[in-house]
């Protein structure tokens, strides 16, 4: 079993690898979790390893790469998937461990440029946690700290995960991305229509409503999301929808 660990908020995740590693899953990893794995004295292999190409583009570019998603999106049950990746030299990875930049944090802080945001977006860790997500089935994906004791205590139980926990995971997952990627719509389309200010806190003093939204932009993200209950957050006005 392998498991791929690419982390931003390190919290509790030595202690998760430590337990991983004792049940005898092999730990990838990358830039700072891997050194941080390494430093705690656990085996890990960079991806770079795994992948055969470095980490670039100040580390734009590390995970994007068909020896990751390969392993991640192959179905087990389907002879042609694991005979392509027997011939391509391609790993399962049946645990992914991802958190992403953090963009809703960065956004938040005062001072914030379009810059910081911009480079706080993202883009490796969704797309293999969507390609996990997909593959519950075979594969379970962790994207919160406090999924980890109930993960692990699963494993040492019964030596495997239940498809009702791993479809439990990518839920969990598809809902992160989603709410991911609504934050950054609604940063962005502030930006656009006013680098300063979200055109709410000038129009109108009235707080939205479902019906009816004081502020232009983020009505827009809410009517294009077309979800019955949106967690689209005004950017200026902290107003959860």
């Amino acid at each position: 079993m392998n498991a791929l660990i690419s982390v931003s908020d390190k919290t509790g995740i030595a202690e998760l690898a430590a337990a991983l590693h004792a049940q005898g899953v092999r730990l990838i990893s990358t830039g700072g979790t891997a050194k941080l794995l390494a430093d705690r004295g656990l085996p890990v292999t960079e991806v770079a390893e795994v992948t055969g190409f470095p980490e670039m583009l100040d580390g734009r570019v590390k995970t994007l790469h068909p020896m990751v998603h390969g392993g991640l999106l192959a179905r087990r049950d389907v002879p042609a998937h694991m005979a392509a990746l027997q011939q391509h030299g391609i790993a399962t990875i049946d645990i992914l461990v991802v958190n992403l930049y953090p963009f809703e944090a960065t956004v938040a802080k005062a001072g914030c440029t379009l810059e910081d945001a911009i480079e706080n977006i993202d883009i490796g860790g969704p797309a293999m946690v969507r390609s996990a997500a997909k593959n519950w089935k075979d594969v379970a994906v962790l994207t919160d700290a406090s999924q980890y004791q109930p993960v692990l205590d699963e494993l040492k139980g019964a030596g495997k995960l239940s498809d009702k926990t791993r479809f439990g995971t990518a839920v969990a997952a598809f809902n992160r991305i989603s709410n991911y990627d609504a934050a950054i719509s609604d940063y962005l389309s502030s930006r656009a229509t006013n680098p300063r200010r979200c055109p709410s806190a000038r129009r109108s003093r009235r707080r939205p409503t479902a019906a009816s939204s004081s502020c232009r932009t983020c009505a827009t993200a809410r009517t294009r999301t077309s979800r019955p209950r949106s967690t689209a957050t005004c950017i200026r006005r902290r107003v959860r929808w």
